[in-house]
């Protein structure tokens, strides 16, 4: 796994439970716009949607999804979600450390496939769609492990957030249908050996992230973002906004902003007080891009969320 410089932007949520990290996921999508800000992991992350009308980025690429597909996220890998239309999609996604999956006894599945998959030596595919060799039989284990939690896949579970599992049978499912992922994924040669050269960019881009989500609430300078990756403003402004998708203060305010909603709803402080908590030094200022991102202003959200 690639080693990243950026805490602040890797999730600190267990995934699952301390004795079986593994957890599922479903979103329902009913709306255009970021759905899963970019972050990190150090467990696989597989996708699956349905159908749709997303773009997912995933260091530093852009991936279209306009139809059935299962996508992987390997650990340590930057990644995000875009809703590019206002049609109601599933998506569903497995959650899981891949210590899950090892043996006490080293036989060859455990040195020559298990083993470089949790080192990070062995990458999963980036894709997989209908109509290649693997995707059905990876389809059937990945539902089977949205099964084995015990929320079947009925349309009124509209939305999962991290359910998990103690029941050893349910465990035991889950583990055999991940690992006949794994099997099915080698037998078509699906897995690619990590590159020796990561990618400088996203760890540029890691960094900058990070340094935004750590220091919001004071005064954040182009000049100073552009610094941490040794580069001029100009070609720093056109590098992020290639890569998040808005410039460096749009991301800057948006995150500003998510931080005033949550103050808005957990504590008592006043508007100028989360203002300023948030890095805002003019009221004035504050309200407008509240506004503007939420259609309402800090006390009518307030008493919404009450």
């Amino acid at each position: 796994m690639p080693k990243s410089q950026s805490p602040a932007l890797k999730e600190v949520r267990l995934h699952g439970t301390k004795s079986f990290p593994c957890a599922i996921y479903r979103t329902r999508f009913a709306q255009k716009g970021t759905l899963v800000k970019h972050h990190w992991h150090d467990e696989v992350e597989i996708l699956y949607f349905s159908g749709g009308d997303f773009r997912l980025e995933i260091n530093m690429e852009q991936f279209k999804v306009r139809s059935e597909c299962l996508y992987f996220i390997n650990p340590g890998e930057l990644h995000s979600i875009i809703a590019e239309s206002t049609d109601t999609y599933i998506e569903d996604a497995v959650v899981f450390s891949p210590s899950i999956l090892s043996f006490e006894a080293c036989d060859a599945a455990q040195m020559l496939l298990i083993r470089p998959v949790r080192e990070g030596s062995m990458l999963f595919p980036r894709c997989i769609v209908p109509g290649e060799p693997a995707f059905d039989s990876v389809r059937s284990a990945f539902l089977e492990v949205m099964h084995s939690f015990g929320l079947a896949m009925q349309e009124e579970s509209l939305f999962i957030d991290g359910a998990v599992t103690e029941d050893l049978t349910s465990q035991l499912y889950i583990k055999s249908a991940l690992l006949r992922i794994l099997a099915d994924l080698s037998a078509h040669a699906l897995f690619a050996p990590a590159g020796k050269n990561h990618d400088r960019r996203v760890e540029d881009i890691k960094s900058v992230l990070t340094y935004i989500r750590e220091n919001y609430a004071e005064k954040i300078r182009i000049c100073d973002l552009a610094g941490l990756i040794n580069r001029n403003e100009q070609y720093f402004c056109r590098f992020f906004k290639k890569a998040i998708g808005r410039s460096p203060m749009q991301y800057v305010n948006e995150y500003r902003i998510k931080q005033a909603c949550r103050l808005l709803e957990q504590t008592d402080l006043s508007v100028t007080e989360v203002c300023l908590e948030c890095g805002f030094g003019n009221l004035g200022n504050f309200l407008r891009e509240f506004r503007r991102q939420t259609d309402t202003t800090p006390l009518q959200y307030r008493i919404k969320k009450s």
